[in-house]
This record gives structure tokens, C-alpha cells and sequence, in this order.
């Protein structure tokens, strides 16, 4: 679903952000990508989705290269930033009709999907207010909500749990869980070293924008806990 090739981004003239890296991620993978706060993990998920240009390499999204055919890519995947920058002076409906007029989605597909995301996450009743009143953890919410009723192939979070209230945060584990058994990949970076031991089937370190360990969580994780290995491998 998702092919990096020796992905290559520097900022001007400063040292590379992203250093060569090659990653994979299946159908079917909640792919953790874990690092240091400046280690590359952000500007991999904006070269991905289209934000950020990119000097080297090669990024295919379900086969389509982000570079040759850009629209194509982005009508299967969805990036969620971790503080989403969304319209404020739209309503919640106001901000999700949008979207879906976007994207495509019908009158009965659009009505169903977001009455099944808005229940989910408690905010049914402040879809009607404008997204300016949202406090952070609303517009993660609604960010989310937006995502989810593309359903998208390939969907990108980063730090996706930071901000959302536990509730929130369990909800969202469900969710991804049912995104990945219906066809989908979920690639999204985090902190949070203990959701990512219990939520993904893989993971991926990397440090100074190289990436140092990447695969299977049992592999990857051997007998230490991902703690540990992290601490070990960024450290050294």
C-alpha cells in the first residue's frame, strides 16, 4: 500500500531530514513509526501525502508514484497532522459536507458514515457549532471524522493520540483495527511507546532521519520491550 525508496529531503542547506530511507507498508499493517522529536518523522509523512517536495527517491501510494500522478495518490490516502489546521468559520456538518463534496461521497454514503463517527466519538451534538468554539481535542475529532468517511486506503496520522481524552484514544484503536481488517494500511508515528507496542503489527525507529530498525513487532522488538529498544538503538 505503501513503498518508500530511498526517500532523500533536506531543509536549504542544513543537514538531511530524511537520509535515504526505504520503507514498506502492506494492506492490512497499523505500521508504528517512532523517534525522537526532530528525527524525521513528521517531514516523512509530508513528503508522503504531497506536502513537501522531495530532492530524492521514490514514494508509491498502492502503486501510484506521489510524484507522476499526485491527484491519483491523494484520492486514496488521508494525513492527519498532529494539530489539524481545519476551516473555523464552518460549522462540524458545514467543515464534513465539504469534504465529501471533495471526495465525491453521496448523499446516503456521506449521511451514514458521518452519524457513524460522530456517535463514535461523542460530538454528534456539536456538529452544529462553528469549528472556532472546537476546543483541540474537538478538532482532532472532527479531523478524524473527516478521514475516516473517505475511507481511505492509506490513511496517516502523526501523534494521533496526543490531545484526545482516553475514551477518544480507545475508540480510535477500535477504529483503526476495523480500517485495517477491511482492505486498509494505517502508517502514523507517535511517542506513545506503549500504544504502539500493543497496537501495531510493525514498527519503524528512526534517528537523524536514518532509519535504524524496521519490521514485524516481534522481530524487530526481539526479548526486550519496546521501551528498552528504543532507548538502545537512539541512544547509542
Amino acid at each position: 500500500m505503501l513503498e518508500i525508496r530511498n526517500l532523500v529531503k533536506s531543509y536549504g542547506n542544513g543537514p538531511r531530514a530524511v537520509d535515504g530511507l526505504n520503507l514498506k507498508v502492506e494492506t492490512g499493517d497499523i505500521y508504528g513509526f517512532i523517534g525522537h522529536n526532530g528525527a524525521g518523522k513528521t517531514t516523512t509523512l509530508k513528503c508522503i501525502s504531497g506536502i513537501l517536495p522531495f530532492e530524492a527517491g521514490e514514494i508509491f501510494v498502492d502503486g501510484i508514484d506521489i510524484k507522476r500522478d499526485p491527484m491519483a495518490a491523494k484520492r486514496i490516502m488521508r494525513y492527519i497532522p498532529d494539530n489539524p489546521d481545519l476551516y473555523t468559520f464552518l460549522t462540524g456538518t458545514g467543515y464534513l459536507n465539504f469534504l465529501c463534496d471533495i471526495y465525491g461521497i453521496d448523499e446516503e454514503a456521506r449521511r451514514e458514515r458521518i452519524q457513524k463517527y460522530a456517535a463514535a466519538f461523542e460530538i454528534e451534538s456539536k456538529l452544529g457549532d462553528l469549528v472556532g468554539s472546537y476546543s483541540h481535542g474537538m478538532c482532532q475529532k472532527l479531523a478524524l471524522i473527516g478521514a475516516l468517511i473517505q475511507q481511505p486506503k492509506l490513511l496517516m496520522l502523526d501523534e494521533p493520540f496526543v490531545g484526545l481524552d482516553p475514551k477518544a484514544a480507545h475508540t480510535l484503536k477500535g477504529i483503526m483495527h476495523e480500517l485495517v481488517e477491511n482492505g486498509s494500511a494505517i502508517f502514523f508515528s507517535t511517542h506513545v511507546l506503549e500504544v504502539a507496542e500493543k497496537l501495531c503489527n510493525k514498527i519503524a525507529i528512526i534517528k537523524d532521519g536514518r532509519l535504524i530498525a524496521a519490521g514485524p513487532m516481534d522481530a524487530v522488538r526481539g526479548d526486550n520491550s519496546l521501551e528498552d529498544l528504543f532507548l538502545e538503538l537512539t541512544d547509542a
